[in-house]
């Protein structure tokens, strides 16, 4: 869409193709496709943007992803073709504070469209889904190269907040593409009415539970048990592959016991070793939470609301829900 991109060769467009960041398909999974379309060009940070913006965008965008499925966001790096793809983009989606590498490198591109999710929802302290989150050993882990400035990034494992920027990403994308604005508008109404029924299962799933305490890997999950009345106790802190200290296994060991915990939670684009060494000294089962920062073959689900269902179901069962 971006008129820079008409002037180009075919040669060059074929260069840029060989070159280019993968495009997502509906399913978010297809990295063959290119930028320099006639449709609006979007580049996502990674898969929960991209996500919003295909189901936001439907058939008037074109959405690359600069974290590819499998790839850990965390520790992204943008190339310099990475780069030179953003250039090209009408628009750019990301959370500020995720991905440091990616913030630094839309804020230096020339994109009119700039934005930013974070912006568009409420976040909080980074720590406060773990009310043990600063043992000793535990509190400093995020000082590894994973800066979220002080806020939790994961926003959208709450489905509320996560409706709240898809109805400010519909409407950057009104603005951006006016010709398009009432098929932007239509497609973000029906998602937000998506994601207010998921949010509407995870309440009453949730509502009656053995439990309310959930171990995880890292803390991904302050904002969903913050939602549903939960008490997330992380192993990790934001990052996903810092290892806790001893003392801190210790807490959760007790924490595990005096609360009646029978699940550690692992995921499934890290290393699920740390999580399975908790539960074998704390004599607990394991299984998979997942963050949904990226969907591959492993992932429970095809896209960001199957495996938030598969999400309840493992939590429902590591709870006893009534």
């Amino acid at each position: 869409m971006n008129v820079r991109r008409r002037r180009i060769s075919g040669i060059a467009v074929a260069v840029a193709a060989a070159l280019g960041l993968g495009t997502l398909s509906a399913c978010a999974g297809d990295d063959t496709g290119t930028g320099g379309t006639d449709r609006f060009d979007v580049v996502a940070s990674f898969y929960p943007m991209a996500f919003l913006a295909e189901r936001i965008g439907g058939e008037h965008v074109n959405v690359t992803s600069l974290t590819q499925p499998g790839q850990e966001p965390h520790d992204l790096e943008v190339s310099a073709r990475q780069r030179a793809r953003l250039e090209d983009a009408d628009a750019a989606l990301h959370i500020k504070g995720l991905q440091p590498a990616v913030d630094e490198a839309i804020s230096q591109s020339g994109i009119a469209t700039k934005i930013d999710a974070a912006s568009l929802t409420t976040l909080v302290d980074a720590h406060h889904g773990d009310d043990g989150h600063g043992d000793e050993g535990h509190g400093d882990e995020d000082h590894d190269g994973h800066d979220h400035g002080g806020t939790d990034p994961h926003l959208w494992l709450d489905p509320v907040r996560y409706a709240e920027v898809a109805e400010g990403v519909g409407r950057a994308f009104e603005k951006a593409d006016p010709g398009h604005a009432a098929d932007y508008r239509k497609n973000t109404a029906a998602l937000v009415k998506r994601l207010g029924e998921l949010d509407t299962r995870f309440e009453t799933g949730l509502r009656n539970t053995r439990t309310k305490v959930f171990i995880t890997t890292h803390a991904a999950f302050g904002y969903l048990a913050e939602r549903y009345g939960l008490t997330e106790r992380a192993i990790s802190g934001l990052s996903p592959e810092a290892e806790p200290s001893a003392a801190r296994v210790r807490d959760l060991q007790r924490t595990a016991k005096a609360e009646g915990v029978t699940t550690v939670f692992h995921e499934t684009l890290v290393s699920d070793r740390t999580a399975r060494t908790v539960a074998r000294d704390a004599g607990l089962r394991t299984d998979v939470l997942d963050p949904i920062e990226g969907i591959t073959e492993h992932s429970r689900g095809d896209d960001y609301l199957q495996v938030m269902e598969s999400n309840l179901t493992a939590l429902q069962k590591a709870l006893g829900a009534a």
